[in-house]
């Protein structure tokens, strides 16, 4: 029978790994991208430059705390600051399915500028396509950022030492329990909001603290479970969580039970891992709570040597649970 794209492909796990291994790297293959980084590495002219681009197809288009214009400055944002550069440019090309509203239109656009000018960058090349109505459910959005690297900052998936402290810049599952509550319609009262931030501004303090910083990412598709699966198998080490400092939403914990889902496998789009040394673990902490989008920034494991299990958590009940890589797809059109 002949294989086909599912969903699930889609969902940062398990099989986007393997459809990136076993396909494009398969045919893409070059020194650049198999580092599979949130962000390319290129050197142009003695110029460091990082290079990314992402795709966003979220539903709802609009939701409490942003909307998908907001959502692609933000998520190209992010992946350009988390590999140590200074984001300054930005692209964007639009899919638009026959029919969408203008007004619609206008507010996304409006936002993206609004967001792009609060995160200090530029939108200064795109492209608009207009398909027929049915084919794009509302709108699409690509963008593509490039930025300059910080000069004596080496942040690498492989990068991560056994001793360095993980720190989380707050809650967990806010971007994915609001959209699931919009979608849903569960009616879940409370501060029930996407965490949609540009990150920039904080990694620049988390790095004028600590230079020495190995790793830094974002944690969208697939959850904080994906990121610490994807950054122990580069760097070969086994993450230790401890299940009682883990930041979550007393709403999200409610979507949480009443779909069955865990808070650590649920996107968020203002949330990213810092691996630290040990010894600088508490002015870093520090640093962050300072920042208003890391008030609640949190030590939540550590770094061993690999003992087999890549990524566990000490639960708030005495035992232990292996967190693997996500499998299957929990929520399609989440960013």
């Amino acid at each position: 029978m002949e294989e086909k794209i599912l969903l699930s492909h889609g969902s940062g796990g398990k099989q986007t790994n393997k459809l990136i291994s076993e396909l494009f790297l398969k045919y893409f293959n070059n020194d650049i991208l198999n580092r599979l980084e949130d962000a390319a590495h290129l050197v142009l002219d003695s110029r460091d430059l990082a290079f990314t681009t992402d795709s966003f197809v979220v539903n709802p288009i609009f939701f409490n705390g942003g909307d998908i214009g907001k959502l692609a400055v933000c998520g190209t944002v992010n992946d350009l600051a988390v590999s140590g550069a200074k984001p300054l440019y930005l692209s964007s090309a639009f899919i638009i399915e026959e029919g969408f509203s203008l007004e619609k239109l206008e507010i996304i656009v409006k936002s993206m500028a609004e967001e792009a000018h609060k995160a200090g960058i530029k939108i200064v090349t795109g492209d608009t396509k207009v398909v027929d109505r049915g084919s794009a459910d509302g709108v699409f959005i690509n963008t593509t950022g490039i930025g300059v690297k910080y000069q004596g900052i080496n942040i690498r998936s492989n990068n991560v030492k056994p001793g360095d402290l993980v720190i989380v810049n707050g809650t967990l599952g806010d971007h994915g329990a609001t959209i699931m509550s919009g979608r849903s319609g569960l009616g879940i009262e409370g501060d029930l909001k996407s965490d949609c931030a540009s990150l920039n501004s904080l990694v620049d303090s988390i790095l004028e603290i600590c230079p020495e910083t190995h790793m830094l990412r974002d944690a969208t598709r697939g959850g904080v479970a994906a990121v610490l699966n994807e950054i122990a198998e580069m760097s070969e080490v086994t993450i230790v969580l401890e299940e009682k400092a883990i930041p979550v939403k007393e709403e999200v914990t409610g979507v949480c039970e009443l779909l069955g889902l865990d808070p650590l496998y649920i996107a968020n789009e203002g949330k990213i891992c810092a691996f630290v040394p040990e010894k600088d673990a508490d002015k870093v902490l520090e640093e962050m709570r300072k920042h208003v989008l890391g008030a609640d920034s949190a030590i939540i494991g550590k770094v061993i040597e690999d003992t087999g299990y890549k990524v566990y958590m000490n639960t708030s009940i005495g035992g232990k649970r292996i967190i693997d890589m996500p499998s299957g797809e929990q929520l399609p059109r989440i960013c």
